[in-house]
């Protein structure tokens, strides 16, 4: 449970499991050492422990939204501030909408591992790993050796995403490594994985909009309430904001004269981090499902509506209408299927996407086709931004039609990915991408379309049964009725 410790343990069955080394206590916990992991996981099974279950032991999910909800009833910090948002909605009939998105792990096909070998006068760590100085700042404290003594030796890793920034599951190998006098190898169980991730932030957004009579937006507000990454590494700002959490809202490209951003911080006290796209992959949600439903509440088509906002950006305006060609957004739909469009600049790239989806009786959602358009500035590997964009769009499309990390009595409940289940095969839609060629200054590329997934599938899902969703995960139950 987070905010746990080991209040007393008995390690008599642990050991009488054939194979078992050592039990000792760690940092984190209890590390169970074996000739093998087999012998290794049952040990940790026949553990007897007792927790100390410390302050967050009756946490909830509920407790968190409503915390969240509440919070968003009062201004928050200001992150951006065109015309006068609140005086425009008060002179126009302007509409209100509330946007949620859960906590999410990183789910990475290879758990959580690290090798160590600490001696008197050196320690050597083997890890797959994404941040390698967090790694060996990891190793330094665990060692208590001088920092030129450890040596970080970084191999392939079966998928980040972010969470292989963190040095926890080095730490692991470390101090087991020294507590027993031998080289270690640690290896997580999927459970532990699931269970002790560093989380995409739980999300919660108001939004405000209004549309004047020739159909023109002239109101786009959003107050959002968000842990902060910022203060992860650092401090929040003089002005407040968490600058991460608002990517994809403060830079909002669209030509609106009143536009307000605001951040209200919330930490309920679970473990977050860095989680493929994110602060975007929560505003490429929220933004572009609302601007969507300006375009509704305007009677204009998605993508005109779109198109007509962005005389200001050119680069935005190229990847929409690029999009809408490609995707042969002109022609009706096939029959039971409904199309979403979205744009959005995210980590310095800009780009759009059209989703073609039909929804059965039952409310379950299928992906036909993705048509996702790019300019990155100038292009190094064509082969890299296609593979880049084709895997972020399976991350973000996961997350938004399956992901969902829960909390009770301080604890996830999820486990697996029985219960925490990620695209599969048959899944899978076609995905064509489409490169803008550029001279612009290189942009990154393997996070911007998982973060824009979500917006362009609920805009699709709407199209398809003129039902919008607020939020993630995409249900069968808030579907029911389908197109079918």
């Amino acid at each position: 449970m987070f905010g746990g410790k080991v209040a007393k343990f008995n390690a008599d069955k642990a050991k009488a499991v054939p194979g078992v080394k050592n039990v000792v206590q760690i940092s984190s916990g209890i590390a169970v050492v074996a000739d093998n992991y087999w012998s290794a996981s049952k040990g940790a099974q026949a553990l007897e422990i007792t927790w100390d279950e410390g302050a967050l032991a009756k946490l909830t999910s509920a407790d968190i939204l409503k915390k969240q909800a509440e919070l968003a009833q009062q201004p928050g910090k200001v992150a951006r501030n065109d015309g006068n948002a609140e005086a425009a909605l008060k002179s126009s009939q302007g509409f209100e909408r509330t946007f949620e998105a859960p906590f999410l792990a990183h789910a990475t096909m290879e758990p959580m591992n690290c090798t160590a070998d600490v001696r008197a006068d050196r320690c050597d760590v083997y890890v797959p790993t994404q941040g390698q100085t967090a790694s060996h700042q990891a190793a330094v404290a665990a060692s208590g050796l001088p920092a030129d003594k450890v040596k970080v030796y970084v191999t392939y890793m079966g998928g980040g995403f972010g969470r292989r920034g963190e040095g926890d599951f080095v730490a692991d190998a470390v101090e087991t490594s020294k507590a027993v006098g031998k080289p270690v190898k640690v290896v997580w169980s999927r459970e532990d994985d699931m269970q002790h991730d560093y989380y995409r932030p739980v999300s919660y957004a108001r939004m405000w909009g209004a549309v004047d009579s020739s159909g023109k937006p002239t109101v786009f507000m959003q107050r959002m309430v968000q842990q902060s990454l910022i203060k992860r590494i650092g401090a929040l700002p003089p002005n407040g904001v968490d600058f991460i959490s608002v990517d994809g809202s403060a830079n909002l490209p669209y030509t609106i004269p009143n536009v307000r951003i605001e951040y209200i911080e919330h930490d309920p006290g679970v473990p977050f981090g860095f989680w493929r796209s994110v602060g975007a992959s929560f505003q490429g949600f929220v933004v572009e499902a609302f601007i969507d439903e300006l375009a509704a509440v305007a009677k204009k088509d998605p993508f005109e509506f779109r198109r007509d906002l962005l005389g200001k950006s050119p680069r935005h305006k190229a990847v929409l209408e690029l999009a809408a060609e490609k995707a042969g957004w002109s022609k009706p739909a096939p029959a039971g299927r409904g199309r979403g469009i979205a744009v959005m600049d995210a980590f310095g790239s800009i780009l759009a996407q059209v989703t073609e989806v039909s929804v059965d009786t039952r409310g379950n959602v299928r992906v036909h086709k993705v048509v996702c358009t790019v300019d990155t500035g100038w292009v190094i590997n064509p082969d890299t931004i296609k593979a880049q964009m084709e895997g972020g769009i399976v991350y973000g499309l996961t997350a938004a039609l399956k992901g969902e990390i829960t909390i009770q009595n301080g604890r996830v409940v999820q486990k697996h990915f029985g219960d925490y289940p990620v695209m599969r095969h048959n899944e899978m839609p076609e995905i064509e991408v489409h490169i803008v060629p550029s001279t612009e200054t290189p942009g990154g590329i393997g996070e911007p379309s998982t973060a824009l997934a979500a917006g362009s599938l609920v805009n699709a899902i709407a199209a398809a049964t003129g039902k919008r969703i607020y939020k993630l995960p995409i249900k069968p139950e808030m579907l029911r009725g389908g197109t079918a």
